[in-house]
């Protein structure tokens, strides 16, 4: 195919048209990925979804674009692209099903059923399962008889792929975001013990002495996998809601061994990575009967997200730095919650 060339600017005026006329392009770039099948634009734009809260914690659903002001590293930015918490979702419902979880199998699918009960009509559900391998139970689809009839599908047993399973999830997201104006998110249940990473874990912490000289030794945020999801979410504006399974606490571990400590603590600090930089919320189970009110309020969570996107300064600059995220609302008793920057590879 040819390449045309425009005048200078071209590209982003044409983006503003489109934008006051309703029309998203996507899927855009704000992080270079390379899968092979990303359509790559000569627009970046990074997108935010965005919750508020009043003085005393309750979602602020009513709010327009003109409520807002972005800023990048302190620097004010222009909101091009804004969906108010009535757009519905494309999210992946991720079910563990890997040996740790069989005990409890039953419980979870309830879980799950609940969580689709707290759903909008509007909003498109896959369910995806993992264990050793990856499987994709239900497309995307509204039809809640469907999605349920998955979850009961649900079934396995073995080693924890998670990383994998997550990867698959945001390639599934980024086809379906092609579809149509979306907004992106995952539910994933699991205890965050990926199996390939456990044992990498393992070799690196075989000498410390203590807890803390395990978890130094892993340095659990600096893992290459953990960092490529990261940096796919970024590009695709994908919040990320973890339900961290009891089985993978590490104030649980009958043992004081420090190597498994530190194992296990890793786990749980990738889990909160994941969603506090994609701007969702871990939420820890400590016993099994609080998986569906979890559920729930994930749910509740996301029906109470704004998405408001801007092009970053220098465009589609990318130089790998770190970009500081601020998102202010005029209203000063309310407070807004977001990721907290994206890195601009």
């Amino acid at each position: 195919m040819s390449k045309r060339n425009f005048p200078p600017g071209f590209a982003v005026k044409a983006f503003q048209i489109l934008a006051l006329a309703g029309v998203f392009l996507g899927p855009v770039v704000t992080h270079a990925q390379e899968v092979d099948d990303v359509i790559r634009t000569d627009i970046s734009l990074v997108q935010l979804n965005v919750g508020v809260v009043d003085r005393q914690g309750r979602a602020i659903t009513s709010l327009s674009k003109n409520d807002f002001s972005i800023y990048e590293d302190g620097v004010k930015q222009s909101i091009l692209y804004f969906e108010p918490t009535s757009a519905p979702f494309s999210l992946v419902l991720m079910l563990d099903t890997s040996g740790s979880t069989v005990n409890f199998r039953q419980q979870l699918k309830q879980a799950a059923w609940r969580f689709l009960d707290a759903l909008a009509p509007e909003d498109r559900v896959e369910v995806l399962q993992f264990n050793a391998k990856v499987k994709t139970l239900a497309p995307f689809t509204t039809d809640r008889k469907k999605t349920a009839y998955a979850i009961e599908l649900a079934e396995g047993a073995g080693e924890t792929h998670f990383y994998e399973a997550l990867r698959h999830a945001l390639k599934d997201l980024d086809h379906e975001a092609r579809a149509g104006q979306r907004r992106k998110a995952i539910v994933v249940l699991t205890d965050g013990l990926d199996t390939l990473m456990r044992n990498s874990d393992r070799s690196l912490a075989a000498t410390a002495q203590t807890d803390e000289d395990a978890v130094k030794a892993i340095n659990p945020r600096a893992n290459s996998e953990l960092n490529a999801v990261l940096a796919q979410a970024d590009r695709q504006g994908v919040t990320i809601y973890p339900l961290a399974l009891p089985s993978g606490d590490p104030k649980r571990l009958p043992l004081p061994d420090p190597v498994i400590n530190g194992i296990y603590a890793a786990a749980r600090m990738r889990l909160q990575t994941l969603a506090d930089r994609t701007g969702g919320r871990l939420n820890e189970i400590h016993r099994l009967d609080q998986m569906a009110r979890l559920y729930v309020e994930v749910a509740a969570d996301l029906r109470s997200l704004y998405t408001i996107g801007y092009q970053p300064p220098g465009g589609s600059k990318r130089d790998g730095t770190w970009r500081e995220v601020r998102v202010e609302v005029t209203r000063p008793e309310l407070l807004a919650r977001t990721k907290p920057g994206y890195f601009a590879r």
